[in-house]
């Protein structure tokens, strides 16, 4: 086991130097001016913002996966699935085969639900793809083929929009061998490409009058930026209304909303990205925006190390005795604890300087992970952490 002591304080307004303070500097930094931020990113406005009204729609069903190699749900037991020996005999009684659901077993199938999202301006014939995740106690669904499968809009009271049915595809790998299993990535998720097909469309339209521009992440600096770069091409037509939405009025020769749609989406504009920085604990992965910055801190770092194990002892009793051998564990406790160290940072400093530093430093990923949200609790992080 491996702790990380680590204490993370502000250097104050005026910070001595590292070398007269008896720290150790932060490799690949100087006294040097704070560096200035990267430059913004280009993107297009399709990919930006999306018509007023035409918001995906998200489908849900239930449905039976058959063909598995004995890796479906149990029938019966405690951690059965009795759901699944049901729709199964269900399913046969419509194809008139009458079958006991005491003697059915379904070891082979297994019962599923299956998602999937509704582009808002899909029509009937639209293939979409589905994601298929076991409902029971299936172990895998590898070669399993999904069944057909009405797949609703569970908001709408129920309404059927397409129909999913089609091979499954997980991606993983699962093996066994006298009792003992192996596997690599989930094997109780996966997908079928394509593998629904929509009978009812959402129903969204593009309407006359002034089209109005969702922006997929809201932000006041990109919606007066995109209001800026519609009013180059059609003069006067944007208004940023807030964070969120932008107003075009259509012009007589754009030709109606759609036209004027399909010319808006070409259009390229520099987007003002936010200070993000994203770190996912199980994987240890840190992701930071460019536009990230840390304020003047000094970070004190340290490692504890605990290692404990428990090792057989034999005790035997003495010679001509009537004592029994006995044995019985021994446990060992090793404290190991590094060397601290701190290091000071300057304003404005970069996370990927910052990132640099720690990785020279010899520090893993779960460290550094740590040493972020201390940064961030001490409110030295010029952005938003997001921990998932």
């Amino acid at each position: 086991m491996r702790l990380l002591l680590l204490a993370v304080t502000f250097a104050g307004a005026a910070v001595a130097q590292p070398a007269a303070d008896g720290l150790d500097p932060v490799p690949g930094l100087d006294n040097a001016p704070p560096p200035a931020l990267g430059p913004t990113a280009s993107a297009r406005l399709k990919d930006m913002v999306v018509p007023a009204g035409a918001a995906p729609t998200q489908l849900l069903g239930y449905g039976i996966v058959v063909g598995l190699d004995r890796t479906g749900d149990r029938a019966r037991g405690r951690t059965g699935a009795p759901y699944t020996v049901q729709s199964v005999a269900n399913m046969l009684q419509r194809f008139g085969i009458e079958v006991d659901v005491q003697t059915l077993g379904t070891r082979n199938a297994a019962a599923v639900m299956v998602t999937a999202t509704l582009d808002p301006f899909a029509g009937p014939g639209s293939a979409v793809d589905v994601t298929v995740a076991s409902l029971g106690d299936a172990r895998s669904l590898s070669g399993g083929i999904l069944l057909q499968t009405p797949l609703q809009n569970m908001a709408a009271g129920g309404t059927v929009h397409a129909v999913a049915q089609g091979p499954i595809l997980t991606g993983t790998l699962l093996a066994s061998a006298a009792g003992t299993s192996q596997r690599t990535g989930p094997t109780n998720t996966g997908r079928v490409p394509s593998g629904a097909l929509v009978t009812l469309g959402s129903g969204a339209t593009m309407t006359d009058g002034p089209l109005d521009l969702i922006l997929r992440e809201p932000d006041f600096t990109n919606a007066v930026g995109i209001a800026d770069v519609v009013n180059e091409a059609f003069p006067g037509s944007a208004t940023a209304m807030h964070a969120g939405m932008v107003r075009v009025e259509v012009p007589a020769d754009a030709g109606g909303p759609a036209a004027l749609m399909a010319a808006l989406e070409g259009l390229r504009l520099e987007v003002d990205a936010p200070a993000r920085v994203v770190v996912n604990e199980r994987t240890g992965t840190v992701v930071a925006g460019g536009n990230v910055a840390i304020g003047e801190v000094m970070i004190t770092y340290g490692s504890l190390s605990i290692s404990t194990a428990v090792d057989p002892a034999i005790s035997q009793p003495g010679a001509f005795s009537d004592g029994e051998t006995v044995a019985g564990p021994v446990g060992t406790v090793d404290i190991e604890e590094g060397a601290v160290r701190s290091v000071v940072l300057q304003p404005n400093t970069s996370v990927a300087e910052l990132a640099g530093a720690l990785n020279e430093l010899g520090l893993d990923a779960r460290d550094v992970i740590s040493i972020f949200q201390a940064i961030d609790r001490a409110g030295a992080l010029m952005g938003e952490l997001v921990v998932l």
